[in-house]
């Protein structure tokens, strides 16, 4: 292990029994229904508003994650691994985590001119400023947030988030039909993400309270610092696109590239953030045990192909009837992109369970390699595809630098732990063949009937049988989770 990998002496001890089922039951619940409550206000938003203010709000957006990605310097995760009461650590990390989202939103405010134009979005500066203050925000239940995934308390999650939804919704609708652009949308995240925050300290009983201890500082900052150099490299990795399209194609360009990444991404957000909320706990407590460590990767790479497979399959497959029924012609030409972006989609499922076992076993040096490497190969590749196929040449060279070189470097840093791919792999055969057949079904169905709303509703009730009959023997996994 380099010295970039050695982390805060950890917990072996293993997760109550039903604790991890619970967390996933509620986990899912909680994504389901915040997804869904997404969906449908970007479907009612994309009939207010035009490309150019999803485009303005996507820079916003890209600056945000920016910040984000390397906001507390990564020393929170440090919480969930923690021996002992987590709280004693929860002083420090608040101190790291307020000093830093300070300082970066303030590079934010000033910044945000410069930024703008780089994105060939100069009117987007003030939605910048106003969607960041929420990185100061994400500094403050930084300890609180990662107290909630160390316990599996996903019940309070699920308040939390449902409780922005509701308000950050009503927000975002009312001042966009007010006719105030992409300001409506930064408000109502803002507004959402203040209420969570509250609602957060209260239910958890962690209000951030400074405080300083210097033998905990250094342990946490060479755990957390190569994280926040990956975290960066993943904002860079799935921003380098909106980086790319709007330099080069222009604001209506980015906001069909926007929705279609966004569609692409249901896959990440269902089913990855379901299981990463509870998977990073679960593998640090049987980080010690090879057996065990490799079972619970096993089992929840199962879980994922189970259920994001067919989704990704699915939206690349019907992209353009899903675009048109969603949200009206003036959209269709986000289609192009969807159907590489599907691809993508999966790839990242996979890649994120891969970066938090190797988290998880305080090998974040590894991911700091492995999201570098990804990050170079889409600076090379994305401006080609734009130049050669805009948004679509994009999503295409996307797609394939993740397949290509992504997923086999992560299978290498897994494989050198001491996991049998093999045997992972195995755990998955069913679910890629039930994929399979249902590929075939709808690109059966898709040559009848054409690309209309008849062919999304038979196409996708086919295929999903089709899948069904050959996953069923799996459907009982969820029981089996420990």
């Amino acid at each position: 292990m380099t010295a970039s990998e050695q982390a805060p002496p950890s917990t072996t001890a293993a997760p109550p029994g039903g604790k991890v089922r619970k967390a996933l039951v509620l986990s899912f619940l909680n994504t389901v229904t915040g997804k869904l409550g997404t969906l449908l206000t970007g479907i009612l938003l994309a009939r207010i508003l035009a490309p150019q203010d999803f485009g303005a709000f996507a820079v916003a957006l890209v600056a945000l994650s920016a910040v984000l990605a390397i906001n507390e310097l990564g020393v929170s995760l440090a919480l969930v691994r923690w021996p002992g009461d987590p709280r004693d650590i929860a002083p420090t990390v608040t101190t790291i985590s307020l000093v830093s989202s300070g300082l970066l939103y303030a590079a934010c405010f000033f910044g945000a001119p410069a930024f703008s134009a780089a994105l060939g979005a100069p009117e987007a500066t003030g939605v910048v400023r106003l969607l960041c203050l929420s990185v100061l925000i994400d500094g403050a239940t930084a300890a609180s947030a990662q107290f909630v995934n160390r316990e599996f308390r996903q019940g309070v999650r699920l308040v939390v988030d449902l409780s922005n939804l509701a308000l950050s919704t009503g927000i975002t609708v009312g001042l966009a039909l007010a006719d105030f652009g992409p300001s409506s949308l930064a408000w109502g995240r803002l507004a959402g993400n203040a209420l969570s925050a509250l609602l957060l300290f209260r239910l958890v009983s962690l209000w951030p309270r400074p405080g300083w201890d210097r033998a905990q500082a250094g342990p946490l900052l060479r755990f957390g610092l190569p994280l926040a150099g990956a975290s960066l490299l993943v904002f860079a990795m799935l921003n380098v696109d909106y980086i790319v399209v709007g330099n080069l194609l222009g604001a209506v360009a980015l906001g069909l590239y926007l929705q279609a990444f966004n569609l692409a991404s249901w896959p990440v957000n269902m089913f990855s953030t379901v299981v990463r909320r509870v998977s990073l706990a679960a593998f640090s407590r049987v980080q010690d045990d090879p057996a065990e460590r490799e079972l619970a990767l096993r089992r929840f790479a199962q879980l994922l192909a189970l259920t994001a497979l067919p989704v990704s399959a699915v939206l690349g497959l019907l992209a353009l009837p899903i675009i048109r029924t969603l949200y009206g012609e003036q959209w269709v030409g986000a289609a192009v992109a969807l159907q590489f972006l599907a691809v993508l989609g999966m790839a990242r499922v996979a890649g994120e369970l891969a970066y938090d076992y190797l988290v998880a076993l305080g090998l974040s040096g590894r991911t700091l390699w492995i999201q570098g490497l990804w990050t170079g190969a889409l600076v090379v590749a994305l401006p080609i595809g734009a130049l050669l196929d805009g948004i679509r040449g994009v999503a295409a060279a996307h797609a394939l630098v993740a397949v290509l070189v992504v997923l086999p470097a992560y299978g290498l840093a897994v494989r050198g732990t001491g996991v049998s791919l093999r045997g992972v792999l195995a755990g998955v055969r069913r679910p890629v063949l039930g994929c399979a057949a249902l590929c075939a079904v709808v690109a059966g169905v898709r040559l009848l009937l054409g690309q209309s709303l008849l062919e999304l509703v038979l196409a996708g009730a086919a295929g999903g049988l089709v899948y069904l009959a050959v996953v069923f023997p799996m459907l009982k996994l969820l029981k089996d989770l420990r």
